[in-house]
């Protein structure tokens, strides 16, 4: 019978977290509690979620995830506790490590879910940063390995800023063998850091490809992925990155130019019109919908293997 293994790392702050034997266990176990083939009860452990950011499919696909594990979680609201005021991070991490069995945390700075982690005797998991979105990529790949069974002639297109999706999804293609290309104006390219990290585990020479032109990025894909163009805290720019992004949008005449069976994905909320077209979120080549569920499951194989 198929059981969770213990992970190397405690933490999952980063797709580099896991090695890609490790990211291969979490979507076969993913794949058996999404089939029902798989059960697990963690006996009412807790996770406890701080988020500093809205969240609809992050929020309750974690709350899902633990309840059907058996577990139970508690909504740390920064707004309605003393983490919204100031009190210092090594604090509440300390006091929660007595509390709870597992911190699931979406903030800005990775710096924050690093020093939780630093003080936490608990697992911590990174459910956003303005760096990285790894549960996010984990989701990506499971729907991936869904429609095409392995990822050997995989071409993922990510159309949109190089942000914290973009740069999750270059690590874990990298640990994956997955060709990854990244479309973006000139001056949103992903971090440097998080490229050269990639490069140097990637076994696929030349697996990632940055570029402004669009269309040779699109051309021959399998994939196409794209994220809003203005993130949470940046609704001061989104006057300007719309102007910059223009062009920039899924839509068919664009997945025309992809593989034949190219498949859709976005991370989702979308701004129908902008980064992608209503007919596209809604032709047959989108999997966007079973993405989003795809979190509830992939998140329920990362905490059994946190927790069991």
């Amino acid at each position: 019978m198929l059981k969770p293994n213990k992970l190397v790392n405690k933490n999952f702050l980063s797709s580099l977290d896991m090695s890609s034997e490790e990211v291969n266990h979490i979507m076969e176990l993913a794949e058996n509690f999404k089939n029902k083939n798989l059960n697990i009860d963690l006996n009412n452990k807790v996770l406890g979620l701080i988020f500093d950011k809205s969240s609809t499919r992050t929020r309750v696909s974690f709350q899902v995830a633990m309840s059907r594990l058996g577990g139970n979680t508690i909504d740390l609201n920064p707004i309605t506790s003393q983490i919204g005021r100031g009190e210092p991070i090594k604090d509440t991490a300390r006091v929660l490590s007595r509390y709870c069995d597992v911190l699931a945390i979406r903030t800005f700075n990775q710096y924050a879910i690093e020093e939780y982690a630093k003080w936490s005797s608990i697992p911590v998991i990174n459910a956003l940063t303005d760096l990285e979105h790894p549960c996010q990529a984990l989701a990506d790949y499971m729907t991936i390995k869904e429609e095409f069974n392995d990822f050997k002639k995989v071409v993922l297109t990510f159309i949109g800023d190089g942000n914290n999706v973009a740069n999750s999804l270059i690590l874990c293609g990298a640990l994956l063998g997955v060709e990854v290309r990244i479309a973006c104006p000139k001056g949103y390219e992903p971090n440097s850091l998080v490229i050269n990290k990639a490069n140097a585990i990637s076994k696929k020479n030349n697996f990632l490809k940055i570029t402004n032109d669009l269309y040779s990025a699109v051309s021959g894909a399998n994939v196409l992925y794209t994220d809003v163009w203005s993130s949470m805290g940046e609704e001061n720019k989104k006057e300007d990155k719309d102007k910059d992004f223009h062009g920039f949008t899924i839509d068919s005449n664009l997945v025309e130019k992809a593989a034949k069976d190219a498949i859709i994905l976005h991370c989702l909320p979308a701004y129908r019109s902008k980064e992608i077209t209503d007919e596209i979120i809604e032709s047959k080549n989108s999997r966007i919908f079973n993405q989003a569920e795809n979190r509830m499951h992939a998140q329920q194989a990362l905490l059994s293997c946190l927790l069991s």
